[in-house]
């Protein structure tokens, strides 16, 4: 039976979100299902283009790929608000060996993507899930000269409105929604 892997984001300009739908479709050539949602906005702005999250999602998921844009190397409060919600989950145990993985976007080039996809994994630790990124062995991290990293898709807008993905960013976020997806699969295979 295919996974299910939740891509769970909070975009505010749409790289995050153009990251989500090319981890999607990696999920989905891997043979499992994608459900993308997106976390609420804080404030009074308008919600991204796909359903807001509701923790049954996570709890229904088999493997889950968070994106946030950078905000000084960390997390956007709105993704830190999600997670500082999820207690009830925690306490149940709900997401425990759960593969997840992380992907983020910043505006410059050094402009804290690494310690943002860092910090975006404590929760995910802290919840028991079992962390994955990209494997040295997919070409484009060599090649890249914007965006992508070990720790996971990464994007670099640089000072362009249109939010345009590389060839390289495209290839890894696809590479790594297939890797989640096989390894989501595997888990839920073992566990059946």
């Amino acid at each position: 039976m295919a996974a299910n892997v939740l891509i769970l984001y909070y975009s505010r300009h749409g790289a995050v979100a153009a990251l989500a739908d090319k981890i999607a479709i990696g999920v989905q050539q891997a043979q499992a299902t994608a459900i993308v949602r997106c976390i609420a906005p804080l404030q009074g702005e308008p919600g991204g283009r796909h359903p807001q999250v509701s923790l049954q999602d996570l709890t229904d998921c088999d493997g889950l790929a968070f994106g946030s844009p950078v905000r000084f190397g960390n997390m956007a409060a709105e993704a830190k608000a999600f997670w500082d919600s999820t207690s009830s989950l925690w306490l149940r145990g709900d997401l425990i060996d759960k593969p997840a993985g992380v992907f983020t976007s910043s505006g410059s080039l050094h402009g804290g993507n690494e310690a943002t996809l860092l910090s975006m994994s404590l929760p995910l630790l802290h919840h028991g899930m079992l962390l994955t990124g990209i494997p040295y062995s997919e070409p484009e991290l060599h090649q890249t000269s914007s965006g992508g990293t070990p720790y996971g898709p990464s994007h670099v807008s640089g000072h362009f409105a249109d939010n345009k993905l590389s060839v390289e960013e495209q290839r890894l976020a696809i590479a790594f929604g297939k890797r989640l997806a096989k390894l989501s699969t595997q888990l839920k295979l073992q566990r059946e």
